[in-house]
């Protein structure tokens, strides 16, 4: 048999400029992975357990009037050669900038050491490295993780994988990396990374400052920073309603990359200065029900729709949904009519957002045209990394046409950029022109 095993504990930064209070204790993710097969399972197995408790995070001090991160004469010595050794025979892969649907680049490395090489009893891994943007050689970013190992025995089988994040804005930049042990053998390694736009896209507003290296984010539900709203007549009032579902609709788990999809196309609407009111709609279609409400809010509240979304359990089915013939049906025809249904204050648009909804039945076009024109744009972002997979129109799109509203494919990071765009245009018209009650005519 063959297992895989992943743990995630966490880089801690430090960066020159600042002091150690005020250096930030957040890093890039890095994964034990342990693969094995038949006899050498039971000793990986005891290897996993022996390191959960033990990864401990650590931050690396900052001392003296410029900030200098203080570092081992030995590490800073290795750091400062730029030479490749592999005292522990470990072989590092650098992982090439990717923008995200974050909007910022995501870059990183892969490590692997065989555990026959990681033998013996009360050892411990320091991992140190340094990314420098090429324009600000002078003000390197330092990240360090310290790892204790449990006892391996001489013949294990299989590796040790580890993983390293961390974000940047555009730019070149070279990394220095290292690894030792408390024999001090040493594996380092040296590359050089660098994150651009294409020329077509030089429009988008990234997160990351160029020439800038962060640490990964690790909370995808942490609260947004206030954002100053722009004074004008007229500020924007919008609902927003989620399904929060995996792509796959069999899938028993929400995946992070879909997690991190939805919330990044949250967090573009969160930060639009012209919006001053929001309600929020998260539901999960698998599940046919609603995890989350927020009604008329300044501000999404990430932290309580991220606890809701705890409550989720995919990998079950309740028995009274298997007795109902067309249940997934009735149930999104009636909720989107319930949540598109004019209310009190009317909101200046509508927006849906999530993965395709393939129902076993066409949705129930009269319950929707009872609802008569409706007095607001609707809009429906729809979230599928492969398009070509499903070109057909799903249950939600079916629905949005008949309310005369606009459908936006969101398959990259650029597409949720400019739809994000075009929408918040058209809302911003479309409240320019309201006294008119025209609807907006659908995207082509």
């Amino acid at each position: 048999m063959s297992h895989n095993t992943v743990l995630r504990p966490h880089f801690i930064r430090g960066e020159t400029g600042t002091s150690g209070a005020s250096a930030k204790a957040m890093g890039p993710r890095l994964t034990f992975m342990f693969g094995w097969t038949g006899k050498a399972e039971r000793q990986a197995c005891a290897v996993m357990l022996a390191c959960v408790p033990l990864c401990a995070q650590t931050l690396m001090p900052a001392s003296g009037p410029g900030g200098m991160v203080r570092l081992f004469t030995s590490d800073a010595a290795i750091l400062e050669a730029q030479e490749v050794r592999k005292d522990i025979p470990c072989t590092v892969s650098p992982v090439k900038p990717v923008l995200g649907f974050d909007m910022k680049f995501h870059a990183g490395y892969d490590v692997t050491v065989p555990l026959k090489d990681l033998a013996g009893s009360d050892n411990q891994l320091t991992m140190v490295f340094r990314v420098t943007p090429e324009n600000s050689k002078d003000e390197p970013t330092y990240f360090s993780q310290h790892w204790s190992v449990p006892m391996i025995d001489p013949d294990a089988g299989g590796s040790a994988n580890l993983v390293g994040t961390f974000d940047l804005g555009e730019g070149k930049y070279h990394v220095d990396w290292m690894m030792r042990d408390r024999a001090e053998r040493v594996c380092s390694y040296n590359w050089e990374s660098e994150a651009a736009l294409p020329a077509k896209d030089r429009q988008i507003a990234l997160s990351i400052a160029p020439n800038r290296v962060v640490a990964a984010e690790t909370e995808p539900f942490k609260q947004e920073p206030p954002v100053e709203r722009a004074p004008q007549e007229g500020p924007l009032n919008v609902k927003v309603i989620v399904n929060f579902a995996p792509q796959d609709s069999l899938s028993a788990t929400l995946q992070p990359l879909d997690t991190n999809a939805l919330i990044s196309i949250l967090r573009s609407i969160a930060r639009e200065p012209r919006i001053t009111k929001f309600s929020i709609v998260a539901f999960n279609m698998q599940e046919q029900r609603v995890i989350y409400r927020q009604e008329g809010a300044s501000q999404i509240d990430f932290p309580a729709m991220g606890e809701a979304l705890h409550s989720l359990n995919l990998g079950t089915v309740d028995l009274k949904r298997l007795g109902q013939k067309h249940g997934d049906t009735d149930f999104l025809t009636n909720f989107i009519a319930q949540e598109v249904k004019e209310p009190k204050e009317s909101p200046d648009a509508v927006i849906i957002a999530g993965p395709k909804v393939m129902t076993d039945a066409g949705i129930q076009q009269d319950t929707l045209k009872q609802l008569g024109d409706v007095k607001f744009p609707v809009f429906y972002m729809n979230y599928i990394l492969n398009p070509q997979a499903n070109p057909w129109r799903d249950a939600i799109g079916t629905a949005v046409k008949a309310l005369k509203g606009s459908e936006f494919t969101i398959s990259r990071p650029r597409d949720l950029f400019f739809a994000w765009s075009e929408i918040i245009g058209r809302i911003v018209k479309f409240k320019v022109g309201r006294p008119g009650n025209a609807a907006l005519p659908p995207a082509q």
